[in-house]
């Protein structure tokens, strides 16, 4: 039988349990920080409360902090003396707990009922949050209490407690402006008599707040149902609070990608569509752009560049440009480019490369520029960028975001225009997350350290940033763009890069032909996609197919569009540009043996230093067709002779019969018939069968011994050019 006295107990504490529950819920909570200026991060720190529906008091908006520069030594005293001026109403409130956070460098991950339900676990009645290591004064190391497990120091990031002992607490000692708020706190703590007074204690397991400075190892980023949650996986908590204390605020940046409702495995990006810019449907009412442009030297494919500007979807009328070029050979293209359109922008400021303007002070230039002329945005693009998204201008205004550039990267490689974390030293380091996003695996607006080669920035910022940092692109000796995102990062500006679309690509400046004609031709392998798009011909790619046939216009004869028209021009002019043609002789110092059997008036590719990426072509390109219609033979594509010749009545107008000295020989048409020349062709006369008139930029392949004995046909007028490769001798 149970007895009566079981009973009572079990009854009283049911009670006490129902009184707890009760006072908790008749117990309010206040968040306090103290903020003087609504930076990005104050933003942030403001979402995430309003996610968790959680009343915040704001301390200090818009005045003036004359506090010290906590980014670089000690200070935060007039925190202290704010809250004392703005917390005096609720001294006395017995059921009310005061949450202080800071603002910059925070993110709430949690509600109230959580943050109560931990605050009630600590039996005190003010906690600090804890760090693993001691500022501002290590001599005190020794006086701080001994902790068996978690942090043993405090850190004034995070700090809980009921009204009227917070209010004791911040009232115990007057304090400076620029005294440390931090060690103001430690010294209460550390007096066992005060500590014991305010019944405190420091959240040593980061139950509530994780102050992520030495801590970095111990965190990693969970799921918990619709939530992104930090877990201290040294002490299995999940703390509500995360802090950026310190030169962590980068590792903060990063997470608050993801807590509390960023990006998430089931809905990808929830913010992108947050907070939109909606812009004016009317043209004349759209905000004015400065497109600010840098073609540095050893940039490629100038014009397709410039073409892309030009198409960029935005009234021309409403963008001013500003163009830097420090290349003689790019400033012709610039030339070329205004003299067709420059009258359709507002404005047009170029700096030649007669100017001597070095790079950083001409990227200072177009921000000075851009507040001249009242711009409300610039938009700061690399020449080695190629906008394939026309609608990239406005895609970015509508982010509303201070700075935001669009992913583009490498074709087919993982270097791109963002870096994901920096190192010690402020270089690159790959974040966990970096290969996703370049990938585009995971899509959204992230929050990064740094960004180069193109984005977008508000005018506002423009000026804020000149307020503080006269030169931005300047930073000891940092290159440009990492001086700018130093600044800017110090400034507590946040850099963005989305990738929620296909922009562009980024082209690499790396192997650039310095010579004076078509250095484009030379990219074919350092920026393979933009060199097929210039140079391949477009109905190349649909004969690759299985079930596509290929054109045979005599036996074992296969005829198909190889190359665009500008790329047969660029062979023409670099050969007469290096205008080194042979006397079309048998003596041919040229050859190893010095003798050619069958000669013609021609220009190796090895004379114009195009060898390697001759070879580089027909082992990419014509070897697709070469297996389609020769099935059986797998071609090395090796080749030892590869020229350029030139038909002309008055010099070498055709070519006896001869075999090649070739498993398979291919000829490329350069120019066209009918407009640069008359006759000409190959006939076999093995089939009396003759190939005429081969369209520019069209390849004609064929066996080079035994079976096609071969003639080049007379060419009557004008000049013939044709491209010829001997393909495994």
């Amino acid at each position: 039988m149970v007895s009566l006295l079981s009973v009572s107990v079990t009854l009283f504490c049911l009670f006490l349990s129902i009184e707890h529950a009760k006072s908790q819920e008749t117990t309010e909570l206040l968040i306090v920080t103290v903020a003087t200026d609504e930076t990005d991060g104050f933003v942030r720190f403001k979402e995430s409360l309003d996610y968790f529906n959680l009343t915040v008091l704001v301390i200090g908006m818009h005045e003036e902090w004359v506090g010290g520069d906590l980014s670089r030594g000690m200070g935060g005293g007039q925190k202290i003396n704010m809250l004392k001026r703005s917390l005096e109403s609720y001294k006395d409130n017995t059921n009310l707990v005061l949450f202080f956070t800071d603002s910059y460098d925070v993110v709430f991950t949690g509600g109230k009922e959580e943050i109560m339900s931990k605050f009630n676990k600590f039996n005190a009645k003010l906690v600090f949050s804890a760090e693993s290591t001691i500022w501002p004064d290590a001599s005190l190391k020794d006086l701080y209490p001994e902790v068996t497990v978690g942090k043993r120091f405090l850190c004034s990031g995070g700090i809980i407690g009921y009204a009227p002992t917070f209010w004791e607490a911040i009232n115990m000692q007057d304090i400076s402006d620029t005294f440390d708020d931090q060690l103001y706190y430690t010294k209460i703590y550390l007096n066992t008599t005060l500590r014991a007074k305010l019944n405190a204690t420091l959240d040593h397991t980061s139950q509530l707040v994780q102050n992520i400075n030495f801590a970095k190892s111990e965190l990693e980023i969970v799921q918990q149902g619709d939530l992104s949650r930090i877990q201290n996986t040294v002490y299995r908590t999940y703390p509500v609070v995360i802090h950026g204390n310190g030169p962590s605020k980068l590792e903060l940046n990063y997470m608050a990608n993801y807590i509390p409702d960023g990006w998430h495995s089931n809905f990808g990006c929830r913010k992108c569509e947050w907070n939109l810019l909606q812009l004016p449907e009317a043209e004349e009412n759209l905000p004015t752009v400065q497109l600010a442009i840098f073609i540095e030297p050893n940039t490629p494919f100038i014009p397709e560049f410039l073409s892309r500007i030009q198409q960029l979807d935005y009234p021309k009328s409403k963008i001013t440009l500003f163009i830097h070029t420090n290349e003689e050979n790019t400033e012709r293209y610039v030339s070329q480019f205004l003299l067709r359109h420059r009258v359709k922008y507002q404005g047009v400021q170029v700096i030649s490369p007669h100017d001597g303007v070095h790079e950083a002070t001409a990227r200072n230039m177009a921000l000075d520029h851009c507040i001249l002329k009242n711009c409300d945005y610039q938009l700061s693009i690399d020449g080695n960028v190629q906008i394939t998204n026309s609608s990239l201008i406005k895609f970015l205004m509508t982010k509303n975001k201070q700075v935001v550039g669009p992913l583009v990267k490498l074709h087919e490689k993982l270097w791109s225009n963002f870096w994901g974390a920096l190192n010690a030293d402020g270089y690159y380091a790959r974040s966990a997350d970096y290969i996703s996003i370049v990938n585009r695996e995971r899509t959204g607006i992230w929050n990064i350290p740094f960004i180069s080669s193109v984005y977008l920035m508000k005018s506002e910022t423009i000026r804020f940033l000149l307020s503080r940092v006269p030169q931005p692109y300047f930073y000891e000796d940092m290159d440009a763009d990492m001086a700018f995102c130093a600044h800017v990062r110090q400034e507590g500006i946040f850099l963005h890069v989305t990738n929620e679309a296909e922009f562009g690509r980024l082209l690499s400046k790396a192997n650039v032909n310095p010579g004076p004609v078509h250095p484009d031709l030379w990219q074919i392998e350092t920026n393979k996609k933009d060199w097929e798009e210039k140079y391949i011909h477009p109905d190349f790619w649909n004969l690759t197919l299985e079930n596509t046939e290929v054109s045979q216009p005599c036996p074992d004869v296969y005829m198909f569009p190889l190359f665009t028209e500008e790329m047969a021009d660029a062979i023409v002019d670099v050969m007469e540009n290096h205008g080194e043609w042979s006397g079309g002789k048998n003596k041919d110092d040229r050859l190893a043996g010095g003798y050619e059997n069958v000669p013609t008036v021609d220009i190796h590719m090895n004379q114009v230093n195009y060898e390697k990426q001759w070879l580089h072509m027909l082992a990419t390109y014509p070897t697709h067709i070469i297996q389609k219609v020769y099935p059986g033979y797998y071609t090395k594509a090796s080749s030892i002779m590869m020229f350029v010749v030139r038909y002309r009545p008055s010099e070498q107008s055709f070519l006896r019969p001869h075999h090649d000295s070739s498993t398979w020989t291919m000829n490329v048409a350069l120019n066209t018939y009918g407009e640069d020349y008359e006759g000409g062709g190959c006939r076999f006369l093995r089939y009396d069968c003759s190939v005429t008139q081969i369209p520019k930029g069209y390849a004609l392949v064929h066996p080079g011994r035994l079976t096609h004995y071969h003639e080049g046909l007379q060419t009557m007028e004008g000049t013939r050019y044709i491209a010829v490769s001997f393909v495994d001798p």
